[in-house]
Order: structure tokens, then sequence, then C-alpha cells
């Protein structure tokens, strides 16, 4: 990849794509989400400071380790006047985003173990299915398999009872 000269201190998309590995329609994304921004040329072209390419790698290693793009909106609208982040304020952030990581991870790894239960059972209301309905929360009421979301309640003679039966 052909490198940008330093004289040069603006990049088009184009030059900033080739340059961050990102697609020019996410480029466009992240600066419809203020992630990123360019100025406008007389001829209505995009044109970004270099210091787009840290904030492009910014986003891109804080999705990878999970964090949503709302959140890293968030951090970077807290930095001052809108300047570039530095190996500090990841050290930052990184620290401030470890516990919800953590938290995420600890679901996962559980939703994981709970999965192998699950496989091939066929009935998503069973006490033991934990993913389709935690604490068998309609196995009191009907039986077969339901998605928590198919249970309805009706009317009848006798008070209520589930649909479909």
């Amino acid at each position: 990849m052909a490198q940008i000269p330093q004289k040069i201190h603006e990049l088009t998309v184009g030059q900033l794509s080739a340059r961050s590995g990102v697609a020019v329609s996410a480029l466009h994304f992240y600066e419809s989400k203020g992630l990123i921004t360019s100025r406008r040329t007389s001829g209505n072209q995009r044109r970004y400071s270099r210091d787009a390419l840290r904030r492009v790698a910014f986003v891109r290693a804080s999705q990878r380790v999970g964090i949503p793009l709302a959140a890293i909106g968030e951090a970077l609208a807290q930095l001052p006047e809108g300047r570039t982040p530095t190996p500090a304020d990841w050290a930052q952030l990184s620290e401030r985003w470890r516990s919800e990581l953590d938290a995420r991870i600890q679901q996962l790894s559980l939703l994981r173990d709970q999965l192998s239960e699950c496989i091939g059972c066929g009935c998503l209301s069973l006490k033991s299915c934990t993913l389709a309905n935690p604490e068998d929360a309609i196995g009191d009421v009907i039986t077969g398999s339901r998605l928590l979301g198919e249970y309805r309640r009706r009317p009848t003679e006798e008070g209520a009872a589930p649909a479909g039966e």
C-alpha cells in the first residue's frame, strides 16, 4: 500500500479507507454516528484530517473487544475539543470497560454451558431449558413445546386458560 506523504494533511475517503482497512460505507456510517468528522470541499467531496486514522483505529479496536458503537461514541465525545484518543485515553477507557466485558463474558459462558443441555430436547418449556423459558415460567400452566411469546391466555367459563388448550 502506498504511503501518504506527510505534507498531505487531509485524506479523501478512499485514502482513509485504504489506510485504515475500513470500507468507505463503514466510514460514512461512522461519520453519521459522530465517531469521525470531515469537511466538505467546494466540490462537495469529503476530506478527513490525518487524525481520523487514529480515531478509526480506536473505533475498530473498541469494536473488536465488544464495545458497542454507542459507548464508543460517548467515550469519544468526552474527549476535550473532540481530540484524537491517546494511549492514556485508551488505558483509562479500557479500565472502565473491563467490568462490563467481564460481566458479558460471564453471561456468554453461562449461555454456552446451558446450550449443550438444550440441543435436541425439542421442548422449550422444560424446567431444564433456561435459554427459552427461564425458571419454567409457563411450565405450570401448559405443556408441550411453546415459546414465551407464543403463550396467550383466553377467557373461558372457568376463568383464564392457555390458548390452544
